[in-house]
């Protein structure tokens, strides 16, 4: 199989090119110094194809120069690899460059850097990669689609393996994109580029046709041409008017739904670019006054643009000899705005005030903040996929109206629901019915493109009806309702607490007003980590503790007044030094470390007030003390005492034979052993060690020898 070669670009051939939209001098000598840099750090690299590695980002930021792409986008390309492939930083790139480059170059590092295994993953994966790469700014996502554009260019020299995997992953994922961005110019390319790898019979049979009617297509094209321009002329409507050729990937999905090559009216096309959207409407009139139009096979995106703001006149006609042709209609602005979508918002200036520029990126944006808002709302990364396959690249859409006749959006077989909660959340959870195309229908009813949607909502509604979620299409949707019930249920809980919490507080004769704005109150919430009251209400009420431990927190002075009367009068009296642990105040009570947990220095540990026993120290994630409220009191180690206590650590090993090596790391860290048991035998062993370590950096520093160990599996201590 024969490819063509890809022509050598030079860093003079991008400035060029960029200097036929954007003379700026500074602008241009920020590409200069990029390329000088990049060139500098891929020095030496060379990419499959045998071509230096500086060759791929050129080709990169000349694909952008097809769109106009600004200068910082012009440079991140040139600088695209340099973070994750070179030792470059991103404090480097923005001292050099700027922090709006460093952003870009930073955005396409993080998504080249997310790697996984298996297909659902690699495809979960690559949704995220467009998460990234939109999150801050979209000309990461757009330097992306370049990348991979060049990329496909050269996927030949790839296993046949490799090139069928990113042919699909580019088809699935991000010609959609690119699509919703609306760049029909990589977008084009990249589905035709995909389908040569992954249908390469497919691909060169429909090249094989077009080659073979070429010379006839291109007769019939330039007569028709000749004659609609000089109908044009004749009543004088200044135009370009050009044949365009149809995509492969285009004709190959028309083929797919059953089609024959013959009755693909597209094939033989015509666009006409005019000044005024007057003009177009004036062009289509003397068109359909000299051609029949074929029923059916008239679109006006002018009046009712697609949502990713393409806008154009379709119609298809029959011209010269009977033959049909499609013939588009649409003004130099329009068919920027077609060829570059949202990229070409850089260099649009003229028509238009710069909100009109400005709400047209945020229409744009908004499709990718959707996708974030999905990314939260779902539970699992399938979902996430599913959800964004459905919602925000579907395969099928459908437009709808409202009654002032803007346009909406939604997946096939949406509801009158779905439809709802699109127009505003607010909107969704006051539905009461819906009338389509002045008829009641019910809010399960299918829409279809065309249908006008009225929707009565109502103050006194209740909120959405749970059964909505057996019928809704939209994840938008189904969380909205979700969340609607989620709050409901939250509600609920937060009123059982605080029921259960105040009954409990009569039965303990304490007054209420009084409790619930008293200091003890607060500092209950503050041990539990709790922000208020209600959060308290809502833990009471969902069980995660009862309200009976919460009044003994509140009460808990009783047992442990002895001791803790000691401490407050004897502030002032000499702390025993001798003793392990210290308790402010006092020197002669009785003081144990717990064998449950062996605390050592360095450990958080808390005391226990044990009767008749003294205090028990514990580490304060010792399980025999986390659900105790009563009884436990401040602690600290004696900082002055140097000696070594018992703890335990378990040693999970692949190998048996290995008891030396163990030992020998505990002399090295002068660490003595007290006692060492195998707990299981099979094919490896696993070993108990009960150790005498001085503290807990010590005993850390012994985890990390045993765990780099070639047998060492994992080290735990031991925590009972």
């Amino acid at each position: 199989m024969m490819f063509e070669e890809q022509k050598k670009i030079t860093i003079e051939d991008l400035i060029s090119k960029f200097k036929e939209y954007n003379n700026n001098e500074e602008e241009i000598d920020l590409i200069n110094k990029a390329y000088e840099y990049a060139n500098r750090k891929h020095f030496g690299v060379k990419r499959i194809t045998g071509d230096d590695y500086i060759t791929h980002p050129l080709n990169v930021a000349m694909i952008l120069t097809d769109i106009n792409a600004d200068s910082a986008c012009l440079t991140a390309a040139l600088l695209h690899d340099t973070i994750e492939d070179t030792d470059s930083t991103k404090e480097e790139i923005t001292k050099l460059f700027g922090s709006e480059v460093a952003l870009l170059v930073d955005g396409v590092t993080k998504i080249n850097r997310l790697h996984f295994s298996n297909a659902g993953e690699q495809m979960a994966a690559n949704q995220r990669k467009i998460l990234v790469g939109l999150s801050e700014d979209v000309r990461v996502i757009i330097i992306k689609l370049a990348d991979r554009l060049h990329n496909m260019r050269t996927l030949y020299v790839m296993p046949e393996e490799k090139q069928k995997k990113k042919a699909r992953e580019t088809l699935e994922i991000l010609t959609p994109v690119a699509d919703r961005l609306g760049i029909n110019k990589i977008k084009s390319e990249l589905e035709d580029l995909s389908l040569r790898y992954l249908k390469p019979d497919v691909y060169f049979d429909i090249v094989e046709k077009l080659n073979a009617k070429k010379t006839e297509m291109d007769d019939d094209v330039n007569k028709m041409l000749e004659e609609v321009s000089s109908l044009l002329n004749e009543h004088h409507i200044k135009h370009e008017i050009f044949g365009r050729s149809k995509s492969i990937y285009s004709i190959y999905k028309k083929l797919d739904k059953g089609k024959r090559f013959n009755d693909i009216y597209d094939i033989l096309a015509l666009r006409a670019l005019v000044d005024t959207e007057q003009e177009c409407y004036l062009a289509l009139g003397l068109i359909h006054s000299k051609y029949k139009p074929v029923p059916n096979r008239f679109k006006d995106y002018i009046a009712m643009p697609k949502t990713n703001l393409y806008q154009s006149l379709h119609t298809t006609v029959f011209g010269v000899d009977g033959k049909l042709f499609e013939i588009q209609i649409r003004t130099h602005e329009m068919h920027k705005v077609a060829e570059y979508g949202i990229a070409s918002h850089w260099s649009y200036k003229a028509h238009g005030s710069v909100k009109t520029v400005k709400d047209s990126m945020e229409e744009k944006l908004q499709i990718f903040r959707s996708i974030m808002e999905l990314n939260e709302d779902s539970d699992t990364p399938e979902e996430f996929i599913n959800n964004i396959k459905q919602d925000v690249l579907p395969n099928d859409s459908i437009y709808v109206y409202t009654p002032k006749g803007d346009v909406i959006e939604l997946p096939v077989d949406s509801t009158p629901v779905d439809f709802a909660y699109k127009v505003h959340s607010e909107v969704g959870n006051t539905l009461v019915g819906a009338i389509v195309n002045e008829n009641i229908v019910p809010l399960d009813f299918h829409l279809k493109t065309g249908d006008i949607i009225k929707v009565n909502t109502s103050k006194a509604s209740r909120g959405p009806n749970k059964d909505w979620l057996n019928f809704v299409v939209t994840s938008h949707a189904r969380n909205k309702i979700k969340s609607f019930y989620s709050k409901i249920d939250k509600n609920e809980t937060l009123s059982r607490g605080q029921e259960l919490f105040t009954n409990e507080l009569r039965k303990n004769n304490l007054p209420i007003n009084e409790t619930l704005n008293s200091q003890e109150l607060e500092k209950v919430l503050e041990e539990l980590k709790l922000k208020n009251v209600n959060e308290l209400y809502i833990d009471i009420g969902s069980n995660k503790f009862t309200a009976q431990s919460v009044i003994k927190l509140l009460i808990k002075k009783d047992q442990t007044e002895d001791i803790t009367t000691k401490i407050n009068e004897s502030t002032n009296r000499p702390i025993n030094t001798k003793n392990d642990i210290l308790v402010e105040g006092l020197g002669d009570v009785k003081v144990n470390l717990s064998g449950c947990c062996k605390p050592i220095p360095g450990d958080n540990i808390v005391g226990y007030i044990t009767k008749g026993s003294g205090i028990t120290v514990h580490r304060t994630i010792c399980q025999n003390i986390t659900n105790i409220d009563e009884r436990l009191i401040t602690v600290k180690w004696n900082q002055s005492l140097t000696k070594k206590y018992f703890t335990d650590i378990i040693i999970y090993t692949n190998t048996s034979d290995n008891l030396l090596d163990i030992i020998t790391k505990a002399s090295l860290n002068s660490i003595t052993i007290d006692s060492i048991s195998t707990i299981n035998k099979s094919d490896y062993k696993v070993y108990k060690l009960t150790i005498l370590v001085e503290n807990v950096e010590k005993l850390n520093k012994f985890i990390i020898d045993l765990s780099n160990l070639p047998f060492t599996l994992k080290v735990d201590r031991i925590l009972k």
